[in-house]
């Protein structure tokens, strides 16, 4: 249930900020909602990262269909983005701004890569690769100041599903 809420509240996020964005005047340079969504499913999964991981991918899923990429593009990288915060949840303590937005922006650089690789893939790269990688590069710094309020957001989302009354503060 917990990822569940997470997913709709990723989408309700991913809805607004798409409304909103279209009036900043930043051309393609936008926040990856879906790759922050993605790897704080893997950075919260604990014994079991199936369900995590199945989140990601519907969330990425429904990304696909709001954003008009082709369908399965943002699902198979957000599945790789949550299995890349499960693979750095047991080495990292995320907590702080610092290091949220830190660990935001290589979000969003991991998932801008991993895009382009499957963009290169299905030959659908431009041919100007050095303003692909600005592009990339501007939405990781954009993903990374977004960063630390999403995740506080994310946080007092789990502190709904705590058992005790530990698990429900929201630190």
């Amino acid at each position: 249930m917990r990822i569940a809420a997470h997913v709709v509240l990723a989408y309700v996020l991913i809805l607004f900020i798409g409304c909103l964005w279209r009036f900043v005047p930043l051309g393609r340079m936008t926040p990856d909602i879906v790759a922050l969504s993605a790897v704080y499913l893997g950075l919260t999964a604990r014994e079991r990262l199936a369900p995590a991981t199945a989140g990601a991918v519907v969330l990425g899923y429904l990304g696909d269909l709001l954003f008009g990429t082709p369908r399965g593009f943002l699902a198979v990288t957000a599945g790789i983005v949550c299995i890349f915060g499960q693979l750095i949840h047991r080495r990292l303590l995320v907590r702080g701004v610092v290091v949220t937005a830190a660990v935001s922006f290589v979000t969003g650089l991991v998932s801008g890569l991993i895009g382009l690789g499957l963009r290169a893939y299905a030959d659908l790269i431009p041919a100007r690769a050095g303003v692909e990688f600005g592009v990339i590069a501007g939405s990781a710094a954009i993903t990374g100041i977004l960063g630390p309020p999403l995740f506080r957001l994310f946080r007092a989302l789990d502190a709904r599903f705590g058992r005790t009354y530990r698990a429900r503060e929201v630190n």
